[in-house]
């Protein structure tokens, strides 16, 4: 499904153990793999400079990426110093990315905006897509739990859809890479949560689900026309948890969205949903940034 994927990893994250899985993100369409890191400028003096030891220390921990590397796969490792975040982007223009892949520790808003966040900041900049890992799974699966993982990143995605601009575009960018030689990618569920709050009557909100049921089966049918499996289900409830419980009963490997206002000063008073997503899914997210204006 992507083909040239950037992994970055701090070392704290465990997202470094997928340089011991190189022929499995292979096996899942990968064509060209880079390794980034990025270490801190050294402050030792007045002056910062890069710390050449650190930077050494971080080729030498991710050259095993280096060492079983499939025929017709361009893999690299790249460390720079200075932001991460900036490098990352930078990284993704220099190589041409469709993917960046990176860790995000589970934390509230409050925290990301009084502590920052690498992850969120470059979700609000990237044109391309981002995938987030949760480090304490990562860092626990055993490296044959994490190669099998590593074969089925793409194989099966929960799409959350209600019909707004964002989820379309969603599961056109799904289309759109799913279309791609050798991709992954073989079922979708759209799930569509109908949220039952307010003050409308049950009439009215079985008519909102049914409403609901009508608009998946064109969409089923269009992600059908790729060759997908495609599975549709409609709920009551909060979207958010409703969404997360899905991702835990259903098979999916990883939950893709999108949003309009991640990042942005309403999410302050209204939380967005996709943020909420990030921040709270114990599952791969991929978030798929609207289109830069």
């Amino acid at each position: 499904m992507f083909q040239r994927i950037i992994v970055c990893t701090d070392f704290s994250d465990g997202v470094y153990r997928l340089a011991n899985c190189v022929p499995s993100l292979a096996a899942g369409g990968a064509k060209q793999i880079i390794f980034l890191h990025v270490v801190s400028l050294s402050d030792e003096r007045e002056i910062p400079r890069p710390d050449e030891k650190k930077m050494q220390a971080a080729r030498d921990r991710l050259s095993v990426a280096l060492e079983n590397v499939p025929d017709g796969v361009d893999v690299r490792v790249v460390v720079e110093s200075g932001k991460p975040s900036d490098h990352i982007f930078n990284a993704a223009k220099t190589h041409n990315a469709d993917l960046i892949i990176l860790g995000m520790p589970s934390r509230n808003l409050l925290a990301e905006k009084l502590f920052g966040s690498t992850t969120m900041n470059l979700c609000q900049r990237m044109a391309i897509p981002v995938m987030t890992l949760r480090p304490q799974l990562v860092s626990t699966y055993t490296v044959e739990e994490l190669n099998l993982r590593c074969r089925h990143l793409f194989r099966y995605l929960l799409l959350p859809y209600d019909g707004s601009a964002p989820s379309q575009y969603l599961v056109q960018q799904v289309k759109q890479f799913a279309q791609q030689p050798d991709s992954s990618l073989e079922c979708c569920m759209l799930f569509w949560v109908v949220d039952p709050s307010g003050r409308s009557g049950a009439v009215l909100k079985e008519s909102r689900a049914k409403e609901a049921e009508s608009k998946l089966i064109e969409v089923k049918a269009d992600l059908e026309k790729l060759g997908l499996r495609v599975e549709t289900e409609v709920c009551l409830g909060d979207p958010v948890p409703e969404v997360l419980k899905a991702a835990e009963v259903y098979d999916i490997s990883a939950i893709a969205t999108s949003s309009g206002s991640l990042g942005k000063l309403i999410e302050w008073s209204v939380p967005s949903f996709t943020g909420e997503i990030l921040r709270r899914s114990w599952h791969p997210v991929i978030y798929f940034p609207p289109t830069r204006g």
